[in-house]
C-alpha cells in the first residue's frame, strides 16, 4: 500500500531548475561508472589480446634477432679478420 501513496508524490512538479539539477547529478553518476567499467573491460580485452599475440611475437623476435646474428657473424667472416688464437 506504500507504493500506491508514493506515486502521487512522484507525480508533483518538480521545483524550477530541481529537473536539471537531477539530470545533471544523474550524468555526472553515470560518466563515473561508465568510466570505471570501461576501463575495466578495455584492460581485460587488451590482456586477452596480449596473451594470444605474444606466442606469435616471440617468434618472431626469435627470427629477427638469429638473422641479425647470422649477418653479422657471416660479415665478420667474410671482412677476413683474424682469428684469435688460441693459447
Amino acid at each position: 500500500m506504500a507504493r500506491a501513496e508514493a506515486a502521487p508524490a512522484l507525480a508533483r512538479p518538480m521545483p524550477e531548475g530541481m529537473e536539471e539539477y537531477m539530470v545533471h547529478r544523474v550524468m555526472q553518476r553515470v560518466d563515473v561508472v561508465l568510466d570505471q567499467r570501461l576501463r575495466e573491460a578495455i584492460a581485460t580485452v587488451v590482456q586477452e589480446q596480449t596473451r594470444s599475440v605474444l606466442p606469435r611475437l616471440r617468434e618472431e623476435i626469435e627470427s629477427v634477432v638469429r638473422h641479425a646474428v647470422y649477418e653479422a657473424v657471416a660479415e665478420e667472416l667474410a671482412s677476413g679478420a683474424p682469428t684469435a688464437s688460441k693459447g
